[in-house]
């Protein structure tokens, strides 16, 4: 079973088979050579992939005069080296599949993917010391930790990925290990239309909404896509404004000349020097912003998002809920974790003057991710409800317009965009 440790000894694993003895001597030569090299194999897999073709090469060479067993393909062999050395191992090919959205570990038995929103049990299996030894070296390509002090991690892969680990004895049985791929399937709002998420009229308002400044609240529930209609709106910022980001680990990603990208981090090993989310919304204050972006609101973060909206600062953020009504309702909730002398008597009216959208999205019963709603917050309160306006909706699967009004037309006024024109262009 997996220690509660990843300084944890390593198992022993039953001998393999004869094909495999020719994959383990050469996987113990490539080691030694690029130590030799003082090669950094996460960051220089080039240099890896040279050494694995000269070792192959030398390999038939020697089998043709049958020192040594020949191999049968000798690319699927290269492949497997660099992946054991330079990348992770039996997950490599997962990894490099474009059709993976995800993978995550149960147990070593129990490896599972989701391809197009859908659940699959892979024929992998893994022993529990090659999952020890895979965390241990994602780990160390991250710069974080975990131990029994701290048996949780959020973490960024070198290419991009999102690694999430809880240590044996917070979960039940074995280390639950997650990896969020970051499949890039859309990068404008006009690729989310190509994909159906949204039509051609929602894309077109929700590009002049941003474009006029407008605050955005992107709302749904895991995997509905909120961090890429997040990028998507990103994009759609005029180069001339500087936008800086907050997010616990690295996802947001979008073209743009003027932008810097904040990440929290863990305290260190003497309990110190831990940078959380409301640290980085505070500090972002200080950096000349035109715009902020927050990757995820999940707790008291959302008081500070929330004053600087209201102080005149356009920005955007994503939140987990059900719906957009669910959404504004978790926003007034998230602030009063902030202390005792926060109340809902100040949260609420300040919700409702600071979001101006929320997008929420959701999934079909075939996986495909949809925006369900766009709703406007014009501002007005009755009853402590604040109250909305339905611009787009979906109806018999279709997203049309709905009778809602957009919020703050003399923004859009301002930058020359005739928005009721565009809506009954629209409709």
């Amino acid at each position: 079973m997996l220690q509660p440790s990843l300084d944890a000894p390593r198992y022993p694993v039953a001998p393999a088979p004869a094909a495999d003895d020719v994959v383990a001597s050469l996987d113990e030569e490539l080691r030694v050579a690029v130590r030799r090299e003082g090669i950094d194999p996460q960051r220089e897999v080039a240099a890896v992939r040279r050494l694995a073709v000269g070792l192959v090469r030398a390999h038939d060479e020697r089998s043709l005069t049958g020192a040594v067993a020949p191999v049968g393909d000798s690319d699927a062999l290269v492949a497997e080296l660099v992946a054991r050395v330079a990348g992770f191992g039996a997950l490599q090919p997962l990894l490099d599949d474009p059709t993976v959205e995800e993978i995550w570990i149960n147990s070593p038995d129990r490896v599972f993917v989701a391809r197009h929103g859908r659940h699959e049990l892979t024929n992998l299996v893994l022993t529990e010391a090659q999952v020890t030894d895979l965390v241990e070296r994602m780990l160390k390509s991250t710069g974080r930790r975990i131990d029994l002090s701290r048996p949780f991690v959020d973490a960024m892969l070198p290419a991009g990925h999102r690694l999430h680990v809880v240590l044996q004895g917070i979960s039940r049985g074995f280390s639950a290990v997650n990896i969020r791929k970051f499949v890039v399937r859309a990068t404008r709002l006009a690729d989310l239309v190509e994909l159906g998420t949204l039509t051609p009229g929602a894309a077109a308002f929700l590009d002049a909404s941003v474009r006029a400044g407008l605050n955005i609240l992107v709302t749904g529930g895991t995997q509905a896509g909120k961090t890429t209609m997040l990028n998507c709106l990103a994009a759609a910022i005029p180069g001339g404004e500087r936008v800086i980001s907050a997010e616990e680990v690295y996802e947001i990603r979008f073209p743009h000349p003027d932008w810097v990208a904040l990440q929290t981090r863990q305290e260190g090993l003497e309990g110190t020097g831990e940078i959380r989310l409301r640290d980085l919304v505070k500090e972002s204050l200080r950096m000349r912003p035109s715009r902020l972006i927050v990757g995820e609101v999940r707790a008291e973060e959302c008081l500070d998002l929330l004053l600087a909206l209201n102080a005149g600062l356009p920005g955007m953020c994503t939140l987990h809920a059900n719906s957009a009504r669910e959404a504004l309702v978790k926003a007034c909730t998230l602030p009063l974790l902030a202390g005792e002398n926060i109340s809902a008597r100040f949260v609420v009216p300040t919700v409702a003057s600071s979001v101006d959208l929320v997008v929420h999205l959701g999934l079909d019963p075939g996986g495909a991710r949809q925006v369900r709603e766009i709703v406007a917050v014009p501002g007005r309160i009755e009853a402590d409800v604040i109250e909305t306006a339905t611009v787009f909706e979906r109806r018999d699967g279709v997203l049309r317009r709905g009778i809602g009004q957009p919020p703050r037309p003399e923004q859009f006024e301002r930058v020359g965009i005739d928005v009721h024109r565009l809506l009954h262009e629209a409709g």
